[in-house]
């Protein structure tokens, strides 16, 4: 029988009312905060029987020692106290996206007499108009020497500029024209003002009209024989132009919008925004996140909305912004950005067009943050070394798993059934030790039985190597062994929980070894399950080890379920084919060598088939006729194995 905890609140008092809750710790630090459209509801949930909630949760009860709220009006406020609490708090349980970079960003200062133009970074200052942020300082600051030419603004420190102005003498810049010398009163400070406002309309995307200007003025110098004045206004022109080259249009009609894309795994999510003026990517922005706590992507992208726009001035916030999924309740994250903004804010997900086509690319941009950061982590030898210090503890093994083995089993509704073997040697993949296996004899979705057989297959060639390397009389006979079976691990770990690590553990009983660890990674909470144990291993989700089992076991299920789509793939063109009579195995697979998917054999000409090394314009027309006869079957990409859509979509 659960304990009841101390804090826990009566129901009765706690109000039927939208508001933010705070959980503290013994020493009174704030470990969550968290909002709800009921409160009575929301903070009864956390005190059902600890068995029935996440195992984040539970560990956040656990570590609670008391609890209060705030009653609000709404549930707008109640989101807009939820980020200040989370701001200020900074409480451990709570998602909190940072930053994989410092960003830079193009900074004007607009409240000083004199507006400079400078790169900053950190957090953003009052009486400053930022533009970007930017991927490297160095895009920044070549967009500026190319504006500067048209737009001679300041951009020196205060210092400098002080300093000038004591001498009588502008900087290198202000000789070759490109700062006005505001310094030394070349300009007055009303003339430097309308130069600042033309180089901010210029980032906004308003170039057409300055374009525009510059072409008029070009043409009336030249209409007054002022060739010198034409010509610089010509250069000004092409200078702009070049500036508008590097942020090529994305988006037609001088659309502003930002654009979320996400990459979401078990422990970690990364999320990459695009921020599109004018029709124009004008700056990016990656985030990666530890998911610490029980939310959901929705969720993710509700806290990414608060952390992203909870401090931004209302100009700063699109009329629209394109998520990958909706937060849990949509119309209300839309009426805090439309109130932050001062006018109507649309949250949407695309589903069409230009803006779907833009968005699946800041998806694939978060995908690679998401990689990038891992493989930054992996490749750390300290980090790889207190991974597997860390596993060795955790798992009770009397040495550091050095070499870790990992088996997963893929099937498509119990067809197709075969299994994969991953090898990690120090932490990092040994490609070449991979091994992939068909299991054949029966068909379903009986993993554990799969499991056994795996194991038995692959131990079984272990000790035949053995016995080949030691037997003179097979090591004449020509015997050799395989690299890859011929050392154990000190580690197997299985994707799974109990039952696949019992029928892992019987496998290796059964062949008499006994010297191998044998561990699952279930996937609904990154339990480790060992043999013979009731309860699993629960590492600390911001263990270095954990991280390692995590990213072997996904390795694992991404090497079975490539194999598995290729059997499908190929079972699929093999079914479809042999319809055509005459049309042998050697045949089918010189057609699709040379046409790659069904897609690409519809769509090809009879002359085209029959141009195959024996296939002849009688066998043409069959295959024709076949394929014209099951038009509703999917495309087959038999290099990767993916099954198509019609359009080619995955």
């Amino acid at each position: 029988m659960a304990v009841r905890p101390s804090f826990r609140p009566a129901t009765g008092e706690i109000p039927d009312l939208p508001g933010v809750y705070r959980f503290v710790d013994t020493h009174g630090r704030v470990i969550y905060v968290g909002k709800a459209k009921s409160l009575r509801s929301r903070l009864t949930s956390y005190f059902a029987e600890p068995h029935t909630l996440h195992q984040r949760t539970r560990t956040m009860v656990a570590t609670a020692a008391g609890l209060d709220w705030t009653v609000v009006a709404n549930e707008v406020e109640a989101l807009q106290l939820e980020y200040t609490w989370i701001k200020h708090y900074e409480p451990r349980f709570n998602v909190r996206y940072r930053d994989d970079k410092s960003y830079p960003y193009l900074a004007i200062t607009v409240g000083d007499p004199f507006p400079r133009v400078t790169v900053m970074r950190g957090a953003k200052r009052p009486g400053v108009r930022y533009f970007g942020p930017y991927s490297h300082a160095w895009a920044i600051r070549e967009t500026v020497d190319l504006l500067l030419r048209v737009f001679p603004v300041r951009t020196c420190s205060n210092g400098v500029f002080r300093r000038a102005g004591q001498v009588g003498r502008p900087c290198l810049l202000g000789y070759i024209d490109k700062c006005s010398a505001p310094c030394v009163a070349r300009i007055s400070q009303d003339e430097h003002r309308v130069l600042v406002d033309d180089f901010i309309a210029f980032l906004e995307g308003r170039a057409d009209p300055l374009i525009g200007r510059l072409r008029q003025q070009m043409l009336d110098a030249s209409a007054d024989e002022d060739f010198e004045r034409a010509a610089r206004r010509r250069d000004d022109i092409a200078a702009l132009e070049r500036a508008l080259e590097r942020n090529t249009m994305v988006l037609p009609d001088g659309t502003d919008v930002d654009i979320i894309g996400m990459a979401a795994e078990p422990l970690e999510a990364a999320v990459q925004v695009f921020y599109v003026r004018g029709g124009r990517v004008r700056g990016e922005h990656g985030f990666v996140v530890d998911r610490v706590d029980d939310v959901d992507e929705s969720g993710l992208i509700e806290r990414l909305l608060q952390q992203l726009y909870g401090s931004s001035e209302g100009s700063e916030i699109p009329h629209e912004v394109l998520v990958p999924i909706l937060p849990p309740e949509p119309e209300i994250a839309e009426r805090w950005l439309s109130e932050r903004r001062g006018s109507r804010v649309r949250l949407r997900v695309p589903v069409r067009g230009d803006k779907r086509v833009l968005g699946d690319t800041v998806g694939a941009n978060a995908r690679q943050l998401l990689a990038q950061h891992k493989l930054k982590r992996a490749g750390d030898l300290s980090t790889r070394a207190l991974a597997l210090e860390e596993v060795q503890s955790a798992l009770s093994l009397p040495e550091a798993p050095l070499r870790i083995e990992c088996l997963d089993i893929s099937h498509l509704q119990g067809t197709d059934v075969v299994g994969s073997v991953v090898v990690f040697e120090d932490a990092l993949p040994r490609t070449s030790h991979y091994k992939r296996f068909a299991i054949k004899g029966f068909e379903g979705s009986d993993d554990v039985r799969a499991v056994h057989e795996v194991v038995t297959r692959r131990f079984r060639r272990y000790l035949d190597d053995q016995v080949a390397a030691t037997d003179p009389e097979l090591l004449a006979e020509g015997a050799a062994t395989r690299a890859s079976f011929a050392y154990p691990p000190q580690l197997l770990l299985v994707d799974g929980g109990a039952p696949q690590v019992a029928a892992a553990q019987r496998a290796l009983t059964e062949l008499g070894i006994d010297d191998i660890c044998v561990a699952g990674l279930a996937k609904r909470l990154e339990e480790v399950w060992l043999p013979g144990v009731p309860d699993p291993v629960l590492l600390p989700r911001t263990s270095e080890g954990l991280y390692l089992l995590q990213r072997i076991r996904d390795e694992a299920h991404r090497f079975a379920l490539a194999y598995q789509k290729h059997k499908r793939s190929k079972r699929l063109v093999d079914s479809l084919l042999d319809e055509v009579p005459g049309l042998g195995e050697v045949r089918r697979k010189a057609l699709m060598r040379r046409f790659g998917s069904l897609k690409a054999l519809r769509v090809a000409s009879l002359e085209e088939i029959a141009e195959v090394p024996g296939i002849g314009p009688r066998t043409a027309v069959s295959i024709r006729q076949v394929l014209d006869a099951n038009e509703s079957v999917s495309a087959v990409n038999v290099t990767t194995g993916e099954i198509l859509g019609e359009d080619g979509a995955t």
